[in-house]
């Protein structure tokens, strides 16, 4: 019965936030069935804690959203890649933010040698980051701290993974306006980090990384 009352109360919420949008603004599904043209593709961590509008006040329309475990950008992941295509191709977003969580679970796990089954094979990408800054990691004594900061350096690493992609380049390379950002989420706070990690344009990647069309 508390299941059922639960799924119900969904759907009760839902009658009421249409009321009180209506209320607001006769016009506002109406105009939201128009089309869309957000400015902000968010990546973001799938944790329930962390909605991407709600936190930044944004209203429908005005975000364009892909989460996943620990707001990875992992090069072979078509979803990811396909919303991102999406995004600066069709939509033509002009900011793009990863936002990361302070106390993120998936990041979490990558600390540990646990075995979470297929996961796992997700979770070793965020380890590739703990390997890449292992030396700044370990001279921590404070867990919490180096549990934050693993946090923020994988935010770090996923904003330099998204210029690395084809899709971001080729947007910066015809000139398209597009502006790369990391931030990360105080959970406990509410409060946003900005990380100041700021690309618009693939000067700050190396040699490399940075494709000729």
């Amino acid at each position: 019965m508390k299941e059922k009352a639960f799924y119900k109360k969904l759907i009760d919420n839902n009658r009421k936030w249409v009321k009180q949008k209506l209320s607001e603004d006769a016009e506002f599904f109406k105009k939201l069935a128009s089309g869309q043209q957000p400015p902000v593709l968010w990546i973001g961590c799938a944790d329930s804690r962390v909605p991407a509008n709600e936190i930044i006040g944004a209203e429908p329309g005005e975000v364009f959203v892909h989460r996943n475990i620990a707001n990875m950008v992992v090069p072979t992941d078509m979803n990811m890649l396909s919303v991102l295509d999406y995004a600066v191709n069709v939509l033509k977003v002009s900011h793009v933010i990863v936002c990361g969580h302070y106390g993120c679970g998936g990041v979490k796990a990558a600390m540990t040698n646990n075995s979470y089954g297929i996961i796992d094979n997700w979770i070793r990408h965020i380890k590739d980051v703990y390997r890449f800054h292992q030396d700044e990691l370990e001279l921590m004594q404070d867990d919490e701290a180096k549990f934050d900061r693993f946090v923020e350096l994988n935010v770090r690493e996923q904003v330099h993974d998204l210029a690395k992609t084809s899709i971001v380049q080729r947007a910066w390379g015809r000139k398209q306006e597009l502006h790369l950002h990391g931030w990360v989420y105080g959970v406990g706070s509410g409060i946003i980090k900005d990380l100041e990690v700021n690309f618009s344009n693939n000067d700050v990647l190396e040699d490399v990384y940075k494709l000729k069309f």
